[in-house]
């Protein structure tokens, strides 16, 4: 029996500029998402489920795991791209300095953690469980941008945003480890059910 990876971003949060980005929780429409997510097949078929650390994955992980009653595993170091040094951003400006994030992986943009950094980082801290993923399914939740960079490394390609996942998180690529290929690239949770 071969197993699949699965890579869920969380879906939409609760944004507030004065609370610490890694600490927004899902917003209404962001759990409705989740629910939906739940109730996927694949996905309650998942022997476990990992889960950055940050409050919008652990929500999303745990809305899943409790559909289909398995454990959650919080693995810290696959949280997002650290972007501590400019905090919050309205979004025209955050889309900006994101191009620039991708389009310059060995680079710091305006002190963002290094693309090239961050999908290091995503890589060596989900290698465990994309191998149990050998022989059972198995789900990560995460965020979008280190969620881009492990998917462009598990797929042979160079950093770059057009790998981007759709607006709005919530979205899932599959990979088989055994067959070293993607089953899918990144599909909104509404795709799939």
């Amino acid at each position: 029996m071969h197993g699949t990876f699965f890579y869920l971003t969380h879906p939409q949060v609760q944004i507030d500029p004065d609370i610490p980005v890694p600490d927004w929780g899902l917003s209404e429409t962001g759990r409705g998402r989740a629910a939906l997510a739940a109730q996927l097949p694949a996905l309650q078929a998942v022997a476990r489920v990992y889960s950055s650390a940050e409050r919008k994955a652990v929500e999303t992980a745990a809305i899943i795991a409790g559909t289909s009653g398995v454990p959650v595993f919080e693995l810290p170091r696959t949280h997002e791209n650290d972007r501590s040094a400019t905090g919050f951003l309205p979004p025209d400006e955050f889309e900006a300095v994101a191009d620039a994030f991708f389009a310059s992986p060995s680079e710091s943009v305006r002190g963002w953690e290094r693309a090239a950094d961050a999908q290091a980082r995503i890589v060596a801290e989900t290698a465990d469980a994309i191998h149990q993923a050998l022989v059972q399914d198995i789900l990560m939740v995460g965020h979008g941008a280190v969620g881009t960079l492990l998917y462009c490394h598990l797929a042979g390609l160079a950093i770059s945003r057009r790998h981007d996942q759709p607006a709005g998180g919530g979205n899932l690529f599959a990979y088989q480890p055994a067959a070293r290929r993607m089953l899918h690239p990144w599909k909104p949770v509404e795709t799939l059910a």
